[in-house]
């Protein structure tokens, strides 16, 4: 049984790359008294939030929100829009893009995995998990594809398990260069309203989204954003769909209402994250995160460990991954920092158990919140004999100190 009173002095440092450390000001919003999801009052606030929420996707398509997780999301993108057997390129990138094609195996389709082929000294099991799509393997298995039985390519924007961001312009430009008509998906699952995404003028065809990471609310939210093109294929997909029909949501979305049952008080806490991201604006919101993931990334390399993503052009400004030397249990380290300092680091999953582990920098966050985990993080690796190079701490105060945040905003 959960001893709720054994918990220690202090707030627990939530330090893993999602769910995120969620603000007071959502919390309380989540607190209101439920509305008949039914009834006027939840009708304004439904309208309100579909038409709020397109500004963070940066499009003017609709955007259908799910009572769900983010895997939700991703067998809604795949069932609306595909038919059984199609054939669909995946990149991997790491642990969650490898789940995606798991999980379109099981829908009955056929997907196809490129990968990074090169060698990797630290990590000589999963060299491609440190680094992003390269578009161009993706152009050229398209050209070869003359029949176009590809349908679809979908990629990771910003890999939870890695650390790593993929350029998806790029990725567009690859499949209109083949001249292939493949609808592209993109899973920013941990990357949206924490790092730069453009549905629209990257000419993605459906969105994947969750509550958990940027948007700093509890797990239970997911989105898709289907372009005119993806509604048209949606017309003669012929995988089975009930919940995630995007045809009847749509239909009900009109007057600000679902077909099912919606999280109401979550929408709540969406209605207040929308406002506190418009009020800070998101070019100021992405630049935090890039300051943030520096200031982490100059503690890394202090320490001479080696970031998990081996590519400072495609570094993620959401979470930062630790290689830890050959012979040391990340997860032993992990567990040894949870139980002396009460905070949690991401763990390495998959190909990656054990090697690494990862640390959040979003939500609800600041300079000296990072600091106290950088803290922690330096403690728990020297007492489990970790040999450091310096101060990682140290290193990250010179970096804060020298490139100012913008003005506090409070609220």
């Amino acid at each position: 049984m959960l001893q709720l009173d054994q918990h220690p002095t202090g707030r627990h440092f939530l330090q893993i790359p999602g769910p995120s450390p969620v603000p007071d000001r959502i919390l309380r919003a989540m607190s209101l008294p439920t509305i008949d999801h039914r009834g006027p009052e939840f009708g304004a606030l439904g309208r309100q939030l579909l038409a709020d929420i397109k500004p963070i996707f940066k499009t003017r398509q609709p955007v259908l929100i799910y009572p769900a997780s983010g895997t939700g999301a991703w067998e809604a993108a795949l069932a609306n829009t595909l038919s059984p057997g199609d054939e669909v390129l995946m990149y991997e990138t790491g642990h969650f893009a490898a789940l995606w094609a798991k999980l379109a195996v099981r829908l009955g389709l056929k997907p196809e995995i490129l990968a990074w082929a090169g060698e990797d000294e630290h990590l000589p099991q999963a060299p491609s998990w440190r680094r992003g799509v390269q578009a161009e393997l993706i152009e050229a298995r398209l050209k070869k594809d003359v029949d176009k039985k590809i349908k679809a390519v979908c990629v990771v924007h910003n890999e939870t398990s890695t650390g790593v961001t993929s350029d998806i312009a790029a990725v567009r430009r690859a499949i209109d260069a083949a001249g292939h008509p493949a609808l592209l998906l993109v899973d920013t699952i941990s990357g949206l309203a924490s790092a730069d995404y453009r549905h629209d003028e990257w000419g993605v065809d459906v969105t994947v989204s969750g509550s958990q990471k940027g948007l700093m609310l509890p797990p239970g939210i997911s989105f898709n954003v289907p372009s005119a093109r993806a509604l048209e294929a949606a017309r003669s997909a012929k995988l089975p769909k009930a919940y995630w029909a995007w045809d009847e949501m749509l239909e009900m979305n009109k007057d600000g209402y679902w077909p099912s049952t919606p999280n109401t008080n979550l929408l709540y806490g969406l209605h207040e994250a929308l406002e506190m991201l418009a009020a800070e604006g998101l070019d100021a919101v992405f630049a935090r995160h890039q300051r943030w993931g520096a200031g982490v990334r100059a503690a890394v390399t202090a320490w001479g460990l080696p970031i998990q993503c081996a590519d400072s052009a495609v570094y993620s400004p959401v979470l930062t991954g630790v290689i830890m030397p050959a012979g040391v249990d990340a997860d032993a380290v992990r567990r040894l920092i949870y139980e002396r300092f009460d905070m949690s680091l991401g763990t390495g999953l998959g190909k990656l158990k054990g090697r690494m582990f990862r640390i959040g920098h979003l939500g609800d966050s600041n300079d000296l919140t990072l600091l106290a985990t950088l803290a922690g993080c330096e403690m728990g690796l020297k007492l489990a004999g970790v040999r450091l190079a310096g101060s990682g701490v140290q290193a990250a105060m010179d970096y804060f100190a020298a490139h100012a945040a913008a003005a506090l905003k409070r609220g």
